[in-house]
């Protein structure tokens, strides 16, 4: 007896305990919170479609649901910024000059350049202007900045509807090169969204660029061409480096503007365009949305925590 009382009897310290992790992969528990692989991700992001669609439309009412003109302001704010534009560049610095159509050609600019400027802006605050849903709610993170982007795209179609007028109040006909304005539109959403969700990530981790990118996308603005023509610019400096012309050019926010400009003004004619400027605006597209939609990706978990 004294022996079976001297002998310690063993404890779940010294016992062998069940594979935890094994335990837990055979009945389906993963980490909360946890990274999906991408094609995981992928599925997830479209299983929630709907709900990025009916997010950026709801999103897009309470905009201006304050005030008074309402959904108005959604073309009447590009307008007024295309106007102030056209008395500084048009009339005082005059770049009209040599530059026919040039309202439809300034209007076009601003139009699509403040898709892309709206879009980025949108994107930076993704996650870090939403911490309550994210925090509340399990989703794909990248269902944020996508849906901020078809948010923009959204009131674009809306200002396209007003730019339609215009064009043909500038006596700029219906052409059958309208219908280039499509592929031209989807490639540069691909491109939105791809730098959105790059942006979303860093504006996660670092919300102060917020701060810093209206001046950031202010300057790419005044380098995009729009309010100026590029080539006719620059043909009249000939003192300029010879890199400064393709470089210009190849700048994405250029090169889609350009595609929309001779897509919707005749007077745009091809030979104003860059070379191979379909290549270059689909490689832009799918270097910005697969790159930024993978660079998202790898920070999922770390979103709404810290």
């Amino acid at each position: 007896m004294t022996q079976a009382l001297d002998t310690p009897p063993r404890t779940p310290a010294t016992a062998p305990g069940p594979d935890l992790a094994a335990l837990a992969a055979r009945h389906g528990l993963t980490v909360s919170g946890a990274r999906p692989s991408l094609p995981q991700y992928v599925r997830q992001l479209w299983a929630r479609r709907h709900f990025i669609a009916a997010f950026a439309t709801a999103k897009l009412t309470a905009q201006y649901s304050q005030a008074k003109l309402g959904q108005v302001w959604q073309v009447m704010t590009p307008l007024l910024n295309a106007a102030v534009y056209y008395l500084i560049f048009g009339v005082l610095l005059q770049t009209s000059r040599g530059v026919p159509d040039y309202v439809p050609f300034l209007v076009t600019g601003v139009f699509i350049f403040t898709f892309t400027q709206s879009s980025i802006m949108a994107g930076t605050r993704a996650i870090s202007g939403n911490l309550g849903l994210v925090r509340a709610l399990h989703f794909p993170r990248a269902a944020l900045p996508i849906s901020f982007c078809l948010q923009q795209l959204q009131q674009l179609l809306f200002s396209m509807a007003a730019l339609a007028v215009i064009l043909l109040v500038f006596g700029v006909p219906v052409a059958a090169s309208w219908l280039l304005a499509v592929p031209a539109l989807t490639l540069q959403f691909t491109f939105n969204a791809g730098v959105a969700m790059a942006m979303a990530r860093l504006g996660a981790k670092t919300p102060d660029i917020a701060q810093l990118m209206p001046f950031v996308l202010r300057t790419w603005m005044y380098a995009s061409g729009v309010m100026w023509s590029i080539d006719h610019m620059l043909s009249r400096h000939d003192d300029l480096p010879g890199w400064v012309l393709p470089v210009l050019q190849a700048n994405p926010a250029a090169v889609y503007i350009d595609l929309m400009r001779f897509a919707l003004i005749d007077s745009f004619h091809a030979s104003r365009l860059p070379e191979h400027v379909w290549l270059t605006a689909t490689g832009w597209a799918l270097l910005a949305g697969v790159g930024g939609f993978i660079y998202f990706w790898k920070a999922e978990e770390t979103y709404g925590r810290g």
